[in-house]
């Protein structure tokens, strides 16, 4: 054990939060029956409180994740014999928790984990759940999201995700759902959900939509840990999985120089790209070779191939916006969705002119789902700005600034409005 004052011992355990919370849920639901996913929650979440009580005082462990999952298991254990449904198989219980100990060989504990990990995953992807229910169970349950943040991501009220919540533990609880890998013949259908979530935790992370910080890495973190622990099992690891790891990979390796030193946003023209993670971006190409081994071309792939002529331009003034351009076309030819067309004007405007790309986002007005995203004013202001059109590019930033909930997003928004009040 090691000192450590509370606030640290604050921020250690909520990295812990993303990195293993997912883990220890599946294993002890593995062992406390997949009907019982919310009685695993509530256990592991018992056992990130202990460490915010234990550890300011004792010192943090030296395995911080095998402590939990000490305590979550010592939890689990009293809960099955004061529970009366599990009372009769407490003692199986017992055994097959006390079997998988986090100890030496830590290497087959780790796997253990990864598998059980997977197996949740794909179970929360199951076709008896609506496709609401799978995506907010996924991000809760995998990638360890809050309902608000869950929320945020879909554009959705919390109250409703959190009834997404609710509904999808009584609907594992009721069908019996287990925590089995999918078949062959299963496995496209309940894998595309678990992509889906993935990439969406990780834009959360990317560029939070509520409070002080813009990026979250922690979340970016884990969700390019459950990628690649897909894209290298030797089924489930398919062509749009690589595509998946790679996309993420890309925007992983420019996180650092998204923010200045006082988490002020940097636009991608401003960044640093030496300060640019060379080996996440080498990894990602890599990646991305092994996802063209398919037959099938993916929306992963395409935001991919986006990511990668960012990635591979050594300045800003040398991206090959034709060539992504090309790439938004396709991509909303295959996944017509309102924030992909969004994208599609900004690289729009970088090919063919401000105008062009303002009419774009124009057509893009009547859009519900884009009523209360703070981008489309923001994007609109700024191309209203490079066409001189300032009285119209401020009310556009203003509103902008109304429907964000990011403090990043919105200082950067008040010094662009600055600059357009300034003679």
């Amino acid at each position: 054990m090691r000192p450590a004052p509370s606030d640290d011992v604050g921020a250690l355990v909520d990295r812990l939060f993303r990195r293993e919370s997912g883990r220890i849920v599946a294993a002890l639901a593995r062992s406390l029956g997949a009907g019982r996913l919310d009685l695993a929650e509530d256990l592991t979440q018992q056992a990130l409180l202990q460490a915010l009580r234990v550890w300011p005082y004792r010192g943090v462990p030296d395995d911080p994740a095998a402590w939990l999952f000490t305590a979550a298991r010592r939890l689990a254990i009293d809960a099955a014999r004061r529970d009366a449904s599990l009372r009769r198989h407490a003692d199986a219980i017992e055994r097959e928790l006390m079997a998988r100990a986090p100890a030496p060989p830590r290497a087959h504990f780790v796997d253990e984990l990864a598998d059980d990990e997977l197996r949740l995953l794909f179970m929360c992807a199951h076709p008896a759940l609506s496709a609401e229910m799978r995506l907010a169970l996924i991000l809760r349950v995998g990638c360890g999201l809050s309902t608000r943040e869950i929320a945020a991501g879909v554009l959705r009220e919390e109250a409703t995700v959190a009834q997404w919540l609710v509904r999808a533990r009584k609907r594992v609880q009721e069908r019996g759902l287990s925590l089995d890998m999918p078949s062959s013949n299963e496995l496209p259908s309940r894998l595309a959900p678990v992509l889906d979530a993935l990439y969406l935790a990780f834009n959360e992370g990317h560029g939070a939509a509520t409070g002080d910080a813009l990026v979250r890495a922690d979340i970016c973190g884990e969700a390019v840990r459950l990628a690649r622990l897909i894209a290298d099992h030797a089924v489930a690891g398919r062509p749009e999985v690589q595509a998946l790891a790679a996309l993420l990979l890309f925007h992983l390796a420019r996180l650092p120089t998204r923010t200045d030193a006082a988490g002020e946003i940097v636009l991608l023209a401003d960044q640093d790209r030496a300060c640019w993670d060379a080996a996440a971006i080498a990894e990602g190409f890599a990646r991305l070779q092994k996802a063209a081994t398919g037959e099938r071309l993916s929306e992963f792939h395409l935001l991919a191939g986006i990511a990668a002529e960012h990635a591979r331009a050594a300045t800003f003034e040398d991206t090959d916006w034709p060539s992504i351009l090309a790439y938004y076309d396709t991509l909303v030819a295959i996944a017509p969705s309102p924030v992909h067309r969004l994208n599609r004007a900004v690289a729009v405007a970088m090919t063919e002119g401000a105008a062009r790309g303002l009419n774009e986002l124009d057509a893009l007005a009547g859009e519900k789902v884009l009523a209360d995203y703070f981008l489309l004013p923001a994007t609109r202001g700024e191309l209203l700005r490079r066409l001189g059109r300032h009285a119209e590019a401020s009310a556009a930033l203003a509103e902008a600034t109304r429907l964000t909930a990011s403090a990043p997003a919105r200082r950067f928004l008040a010094r662009r409005l600055d600059e357009l009040a300034s003679p």
